[in-house]
Protein backbone atom coordinates (compact mmCIF):
# COMPACT_ATOMS: atom_id res chain seq x y z
CA UNK A 1 0.00 0.00 0.00
CA UNK A 2 1.15 3.68 -0.97
CA UNK A 3 0.09 7.08 -0.05
CA UNK A 4 -1.05 9.43 -2.83
CA UNK A 5 1.90 11.36 -2.69
CA UNK A 6 3.42 12.65 -5.98
CA UNK A 7 6.21 10.43 -5.59
CA UNK A 8 3.68 7.37 -5.90
CA UNK A 9 1.52 8.86 -8.34
CA UNK A 10 4.10 9.97 -11.59
CA UNK A 11 3.49 7.90 -14.96
CA UNK A 12 7.16 7.08 -14.32
CA UNK A 13 6.08 5.33 -11.28
CA UNK A 14 3.34 3.01 -12.96
CA UNK A 15 5.03 2.39 -15.92
CA UNK A 16 7.79 0.59 -13.19
CA UNK A 17 5.44 -0.64 -11.21
CA UNK A 18 3.68 -2.16 -14.11
CA UNK A 19 6.95 -3.31 -15.93
CA UNK A 20 7.99 -5.08 -12.89
CA UNK A 21 4.03 -7.09 -12.44
CA UNK A 22 3.64 -4.57 -9.28
CA UNK A 23 -0.18 -4.08 -8.32
CA UNK A 24 -0.69 -0.65 -6.89
CA UNK A 25 -2.88 -0.29 -3.93
CA UNK A 26 -3.02 3.31 -2.73
CA UNK A 27 -4.59 4.46 0.66
CA UNK A 28 -7.62 7.01 0.38
CA UNK A 29 -6.74 10.17 0.40
CA UNK A 30 -6.61 12.11 3.76
CA UNK A 31 -6.33 8.43 5.50
CA UNK A 32 -2.38 8.15 6.52
CA UNK A 33 -4.01 5.81 9.53
CA UNK A 34 -4.45 3.06 6.81
CA UNK A 35 -0.84 2.74 6.25
CA UNK A 36 0.11 3.78 9.80
CA UNK A 37 3.77 1.55 9.61
CA UNK A 38 5.16 3.17 6.48
CA UNK A 39 4.22 7.13 7.27
CA UNK A 40 5.70 6.17 10.65
CA UNK A 41 8.58 4.94 8.55
CA UNK A 42 8.94 7.88 5.92
CA UNK A 43 8.83 10.10 8.85
CA UNK A 44 11.78 8.77 10.27
CA UNK A 45 13.68 8.21 6.96
CA UNK A 46 12.92 12.09 6.18
CA UNK A 47 14.01 13.24 9.92
CA UNK A 48 16.96 11.22 10.51
CA UNK A 49 18.58 11.06 6.25
CA UNK A 50 16.72 12.48 3.28
CA UNK A 51 16.63 16.20 5.39
CA UNK A 52 20.18 15.58 6.86
CA UNK A 53 21.90 16.15 3.20
CA UNK A 54 21.84 17.01 0.07
CA UNK A 55 22.54 14.64 -2.81
CA UNK A 56 24.52 15.42 -5.75
CA UNK A 57 23.80 12.85 -7.92
CA UNK A 58 22.28 9.12 -7.67
CA UNK A 59 25.04 7.54 -6.41
CA UNK A 60 25.65 9.47 -3.49
CA UNK A 61 22.04 9.37 -2.71
CA UNK A 62 22.03 4.95 -3.18
CA UNK A 63 25.28 5.46 -0.95
CA UNK A 64 23.87 7.69 1.99
CA UNK A 65 20.33 5.63 1.64
CA UNK A 66 22.37 2.26 2.02
CA UNK A 67 24.12 3.57 4.83
CA UNK A 68 21.22 4.41 6.96
CA UNK A 69 19.31 1.74 5.95
CA UNK A 70 21.87 -0.65 7.85
CA UNK A 71 22.09 1.77 10.68
CA UNK A 72 18.59 1.57 10.78
CA UNK A 73 18.43 -2.32 11.00
CA UNK A 74 21.37 -3.06 12.39
CA UNK A 75 22.09 -0.18 14.85
CA UNK A 76 19.39 2.38 15.74
CA UNK A 77 17.34 0.63 19.05
CA UNK A 78 13.70 0.51 18.18
CA UNK A 79 11.35 1.33 21.30
CA UNK A 80 8.45 -0.15 19.68
CA UNK A 81 10.99 -3.46 19.81
CA UNK A 82 12.21 -3.17 23.24
CA UNK A 83 15.13 -1.22 22.62
CA UNK A 84 16.43 -4.25 20.10
CA UNK A 85 17.65 -3.26 16.79
CA UNK A 86 15.40 -4.74 13.82
CA UNK A 87 17.87 -7.39 12.99
CA UNK A 88 18.26 -8.57 16.70
CA UNK A 89 14.41 -8.94 16.89
CA UNK A 90 14.12 -10.33 14.08
CA UNK A 91 16.99 -13.11 15.16
CA UNK A 92 14.73 -13.55 18.55
CA UNK A 93 11.65 -15.14 16.47
CA UNK A 94 11.02 -18.67 16.02
CA UNK A 95 9.37 -19.96 13.43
Amino acid sequence: MVDNGPEFTSRAMHRWAEDHDIELHFIEPGKPTQNAFIESFNARLRDECLNEHVFSNVQEAQTTLEQWRQYYNEERPHGSLGGQTPNEFAEGLTL
